[in-house]
């Protein structure tokens, strides 16, 4: 593999986004932060939109900075799943909702009941969520809501800012798989779902693979930019499936945990597992890179102790990360524990309200103070794992060997232990970068510089050595995953 130009990755997340550049030499990628801007969404009358006219902005500024260094080959957005943007004649209609204003079960429920859950997996392979596309979609529609009714264009919200970038609107399968609209073995949208439900069909857009050339920058893009001889190349669009195309692996027998607002934790497959039992244990079958599936379950992240976070911000009270857990280390073991996929964590008005009332409801003490609340999410949440990986073992799939975590959420060194004594399997956290050097990696694969996901995989194993952690206080961990078992979803 000879050097190559530089790349650049715009990394969109629910809760922040960036642009950084790659560029590959003398065997190792090496990554450079151009922008950072956080992404949070806002209310208006009710309703929660993304604020797109703002992270537009930001690329543009990141795209700009690029050009004031070696011009770059190529540029791929990737980004989170489930939401949209609706067009008409190339215009957006109004923002994008955000999906945590669709946290109701009960549109989710009716589809249900119209398609039958058996049929709607057997379909799609998706573990069914309130916030999936389809019932976000289903909701418009049955509400009669006139935006709908204008659109003649669905774009996920990669696929959004790659119309805004080129004027070419397609589909990219990994996040148009998130939409729970799309076949799981043809990778085609299940047009029975659109005949069904009365959807429209006709605003879903042409399906693309990781690795296609979507073309050059507009004319507009390139003045606002610099970058005259840039192209676009899609990568994989969801953030996660970036992330585990960068999973540093040089040999087989791993699962992943893509760690951050939410926790993504699977194996890799090279067919959708679509049987009772899977759909029973709420996973799903995500489109990966290089003919993959994602095989893994959705669960809640750091988002609880990002809401905790927040809200111990605007009261004035510690809120430093370091800080934080500091406090949690000095805190007592497994004294409140909760489910982190409960319900009501999904947007509460105080989060740690809905932690304490949990502890409440099932005979436990509240945790105490700020230190309590953070280990309280930890170990949760590692014990959340470990009820993961063992789902997974009921559904015939090998055990793996090792886990590898990746995201942002890899820098928690006190969730990566808990998470290996919990699971009782060596942890390899890192890269933090995952997603973006995914997108990056995905871009130099397309265009030939690197000839195969092996190849790049091993570039990042080169790259970025992970941090291991070994499993210990195995009886400890033990007796807690015992208490909490039954109260797991």
């Amino acid at each position: 593999m000879s050097d190559t130009p530089c790349y650049l990755a715009v990394d969109l997340g629910a809760s922040s986004g960036r642009v950084i550049q790659g560029r590959i030499r003398k065997n190792r990628i090496f990554l450079k932060e151009l922008n950072r801007f956080p992404n949070n969404p806002v209310p208006v009358r009710g309703h929660l939109y993304w604020p797109v006219y703002y992270l537009w902005e930001n690329i543009l500024k990141g795209l700009f900075a690029a050009s004031k260094q070696k011009q770059a080959v190529s540029v791929g957005v990737d980004a989170w799943g489930v939401d949209f943007g609706l067009f008409q004649s190339g215009y957006l209609i109004q923002a994008p909702h955000a999906y945590r204003e669709f946290e109701s079960p009960a549109v989710m429920e009716s589809v249900l009941e119209r398609v039958g859950a058996s049929t709607l997996y057997r379909w799609t392979g998706i573990q069914s969520l309130p916030i999936n596309t389809l019932f976000q979609l289903a909701s418009l529609c049955d509400t009669r809501h006139p935006v709908p009714a204008r659109a003649d264009r669905l774009l996920f919200m990669a696929d959004l800012f790659h119309y805004w970038l080129t004027g070419e609107a397609v589909s990219e399968i990994t996040i148009a798989s998130t939409s729970q609209l799309l076949n799981a073995e043809t990778q085609s949208w299940e047009t029975n779902l659109f005949r069904i439900l009365n959807l429209p069909m006709e605003i879903m857009p042409h399906r693309v693979t990781p690795g296609s050339v979507l073309g050059p920058l507009t004319h507009e893009c390139r003045e606002q930019t610099g970058l005259r001889e840039t192209r676009v190349v899609i990568p994989a669009c969801h953030d996660t499936a970036c992330a585990v195309a960068a999973v540093p692996a040089e040999s087989d027998g791993w699962a992943f945990l893509s760690s951050g607002t939410w926790s993504l934790l699977g194996v890799e497959t090279r067919s959708p597992v679509l049987h009772e039992g899977a759909m029973n244990a709420n996973f799903t079958n995500e489109a990966g890179v290089d003919g993959t599936i994602r095989f893994l379950r959705n669960s809640m992240g750091l988002w609880l102790l990002q809401s905790c976070i927040r809200e111990w911000r605007r009261a004035k009270l510690k809120h430093d990360y370091e800080t934080l857990l500091d406090l949690a280390s000095r805190s007592t073991p497994f004294v409140s524990l909760v489910d982190p996929d409960h319900s009501s964590f999904l947007n509460p008005g105080s989060m740690t309200e809905a932690l304490a009332a949990f502890c409440r409801r099932t005979g436990q003490p509240e945790p105490a103070d700020q230190g309590a609340f953070v280990r309280c999410i930890l170990e949760s949440l590692a014990l959340k794992y470990r009820y993961i990986l063992d789902l997974m073992g009921t559904l015939g799939l090998p055990k793996p060997g090792r886990l590898h975590i990746v995201g942002g959420g890899s820098r928690n060194r006190m969730l990566n232990q808990f998470t290996a004594d919990a699971s009782g399997l060596p942890v390899l956290a890192g890269p933090a970068e995952s997603t973006a050097l995914g997108n990056i990696l995905i871009q130099a694969m397309a265009l030939g510089h690197l000839s195969s996901l092996r190849e790049a995989r091993s570039l990042a194993a080169a790259s970025f050595e992970p941090e291991i952690f070994q499993p210990g206080h195995r009886d400890v961990w033990e007796e807690a995953y015992g208490r909490m078992r039954p109260l797991f979803q």
